[in-house]
């Protein structure tokens, strides 16, 4: 046998333990639930990540609800696209980042406004997927009750699929979900003084 055939043989048994693996631990994953994402850290991507599981859910004709916290009546190129999508419901938070309003008692009351709407979705059989953007900030800065939200996502629907984003998420929000990552931020083009680019950061 020659060097090559050698390798190709070596590889070969490689991928054949490989694919034996993995197609057991397919045939394990036998729990059908609803789950939880949480997509959190300090790198760009968390939102434009739970908007792609929104792509993914609307090509399988789910219906969906998005609860937007902080970003207020900022227009990004997602919200004209979801606008125009029939299976989507959303609710925004009328206040934007806390550093514009620098009125506390006045975003604690949007937020709470936002919850409503966003308890709503998470009681309601009908959507399959409810993302709630930036959640965990109105934890951190306890413009919401962590109990009372994580009451909400443990007694919503069996099947509804949760997606949560936001930087500094809480050891709970990390217990409760099934599935959590951790964007890390290596650089990015606002500190070398680039503006936020149209498509791509709005």
């Amino acid at each position: 046998m020659s060097e090559d055939q050698s390798k190709d043989a070596s590889y070969k048994k490689r991928m054949q333990r490989k694919k034996a693996y993995i197609d057991a631990r397919i045939d394990d994953a036998n729990i059908d639930k609803g789950i939880i994402v949480l997509l959190t850290g300090n790198g760009k991507g968390k939102s434009s990540s739970a908007l792609g599981m929104i792509c993914r859910a609307l090509g399988y004709d789910m219906k969906i609800g998005v609860a937007k916290f902080l970003k207020g009546d900022q227009d990004t190129g997602e919200d004209i696209f979801l606008a125009k999508q029939p299976n989507v419901q959303i609710s925004r938070m009328k206040t934007g980042f806390t550093w514009d309003t620098q009125d506390k008692a006045f975003d604690i009351a949007m937020a709470a406004e936002t919850w409503t709407e966003a308890q709503a979705y998470l009681k309601d059989k009908s959507l399959d997927l409810v993302v709630l953007d930036e959640l965990t900030y109105m934890v951190s800065y306890k413009y919401l009750d962590e109990s009372v939200v994580l009451d909400a996502l443990t007694n919503r629907p069996k099947d509804q699929h949760v997606v949560i984003t936001g930087r500094a998420a809480s050891e709970n929000l990390i217990k409760i979900a099934d599935t959590v990552s951790e964007v890390k931020d290596i650089k990015h083009a606002f500190r070398a003084n680039i503006k936020a680019q149209k498509g791509i950061d709005f």
